[in-house]
């Protein structure tokens, strides 16, 4: 008797009984909204997402003069930090999330079942999408308040804006990627405190000017540096290139976490392909390229910035600032009218030309003092505007009508030069004893100061602020009148403090106190 024994063909592609494809891929949506709304649950989760939306909130409603001009190219830059916490309350969530099974003791039990492991690995990435969504939303709204205001300044970046949401989708797949790699609940503990190490190496890399920095997800160098903006062309961030690099990263350890639960499917394979040269490309173009010519540029703005700006006349005088800027103009002219305006002499015609600065000498990310305009009626203005920049601002206009030049703070003493530059600053000013005060180094009003400007402070001696303070409290129109009948007394330096009280009839104060005092 012949038995014929038939080889056994290959598997079918599906096992009896189990779902069709169309069913499987709602069964994987279906787990993953059901675990983004067990991580939601989380109370690291729900708390630290909670606190985030809060500070963005506060921080948008709790805003000094200054934000009323926000520099959009900062702005989109402040979104990066403030996820950090979400991000790693996620990693340390999804890992647990994924390793449930391990610790309750069903992983046998999983086995039997038609959605394979790396289907339920797909469908534990996938709850994380939706954190790294609402990030996007609450950093898109904070951008887009800001970039509505209509004093903000210049652009922001897709680039940049993307860091805050991809930080938080990275680190969602890594808590379960960890999960995979090493099942441990200690895992996650010991990655956030490897990659803090990391991020703070590649921070202090970074700000040795090296660009492996920018393989931290975020680069706190730039962010937390100086606080006077740059014109954004200046700034040589790769924001594009990082966040592809960003984007494979996620892409390709979501790849690792699937093929570790032993998916081996074609697309899988290509997928990994895929993120693995998105990865390297944007690793290879965040390589810095042509920095010599970034670094003329920068020179350029520093020490010849009539080269790049452009320039407008308003009543007079010439107004010429970095093409971010341009919209901004009409306020210095608004300024420099009204301190104008209570001069005497030619200064009340004298035709100025207000140049914005910047000093890049230290790089982007340090602040640097702008040195004093040698040049005569020029007037300097930094990159900051509204709040208190507005009378510093104010400062600068009134020293040179009545020095002549930024310069000549240097020479400015015990004369009567500093009570009438202060006069021109606050005569005409809504709240000026509100304004001595913030304009003081010292924020009083009595006693000797340094009072804030542009560029070099400006010294007053504790007579000088006395006269000031008594002349505050006469009527504007009287004083006005009589800083104009005496302004070429007022502004020589020959005149002294004494003498300039007698002109402008308050009472001379007592003591000799000398500008080194």
């Amino acid at each position: 008797m012949t038995t014929t024994i038939t080889p056994p063909s290959d598997p079918p592609a599906t096992l009896p009984g189990s779902p069709p494809p169309a069913r499987r891929t709602g069964a994987v949506l279906a787990l993953a909204r059901f675990e983004a709304r067990e991580l939601l649950l989380q109370i690291p989760v729900l708390v630290f997402f909670a606190l985030y939306v809060g500070l963005v909130a506060v921080r948008l409603t709790r805003q000094e003069g200054m934000d009323d001009y926000p520099i959009l190219h900062m702005v989109d830059r402040d979104t990066q930090t403030s996820p950090m916490l979400l991000a790693i309350a996620l990693l340390i969530c999804t890992n647990a999330a994924a390793l449930r099974s391990r610790k309750h003791g069903t992983v046998q039990q999983f086995d039997v079942l038609a959605l394979e492991p790396w289907r339920r690995t797909l469908a534990h990435l996938l709850s994380v999408v939706p954190f790294a969504a609402l990030t996007a939303v609450v950093a898109g709204a904070a951008f887009t308040r800001e970039a509505l205001k209509p004093g903000a300044i210049g652009h922001g970046s897709l680039g940049e804006l993307a860091v805050g949401p991809l930080t938080v989708l990275l680190a969602g797949i890594t808590g379960v990627l960890l999960a995979r790699l090493l099942p441990s609940s200690f895992a996650p503990m010991l990655f956030v405190v490897a990659m803090y190490l990391v991020i703070m190496i590649a921070s202090a890399v970074a700000d040795e000017g090296r660009w492996v920095g920018w393989l931290s997800p975020i680069q706190y160098s730039d962010i937390s540096g100086g606080d006077e903006p740059v014109p954004s062309d200046l700034l040589g961030r790769p924001a594009a290139w990082h966040a592809l690099y960003l984007v494979g990263l996620c892409a390709l350890l979501s790849c690792a976490a699937i093929l570790l639960s032993r998916g081996r499917t074609r697309l899988l394979k290509a997928a990994t392909a895929v993120s693995l040269a998105a990865t390297v490309a944007g690793v290879i173009g965040q390589v810095p390229r042509d920095t010599e010519s970034l670094e003329a540029a920068r020179n350029t703005a520093s020490t010849t910035p009539q080269k790049v700006q452009s320039c407008r006349t308003y009543g007079g005088s010439t107004y010429c600032a970095f093409p971010e800027w341009n919209g901004v103009r009409d306020d210095w002219a608004r300024v420099v009218d009204r301190v104008q305006s209570a001069a005497g002499g030619t200064a009340a015609e004298t035709r100025l030309t207000v140049r914005q600065r910047v000093d890049l000498s230290g790089g982007v990310e340090v602040d640097t003092s702008l040195t004093p305009s040698s040049t005569p009626g020029e007037v300097t203005v930094g990159t900051r505007w509204g709040g208190n920049r507005v009378p510093e601002f104010a400062v600068g206009v009134a020293t040179v009508l009545v020095a002549g030049t930024e310069e000549e703070t240097l020479n400015l003493c015990d004369d009567a030069r500093p009570v009438t530059i202060m006069w021109l600053v606050l005569g005409t000013d809504p709240t000026p004893m509100s304004t001595f005060r913030t304009l003081r180094l010292d924020d009083s009003v009595s006693g000797s100061a340094v009072i804030l400007a542009p560029t070099n402070g400006l010294s007053l001696t504790a007579q000088q602020t006395t006269v000031i303070r008594e002349l505050l409290t006469r009527p504007r129109t009287e004083v006005a009148a009589q800083v104009k009948a005496h302004w070429t007394e007022l502004t020589s330096s020959e005149t002294s403090t004494a003498e300039a009280a007698k002109l402008l009839g308050v009472a001379v104060p007592k003591g000799a106190e000398s500008c080194e005092e």
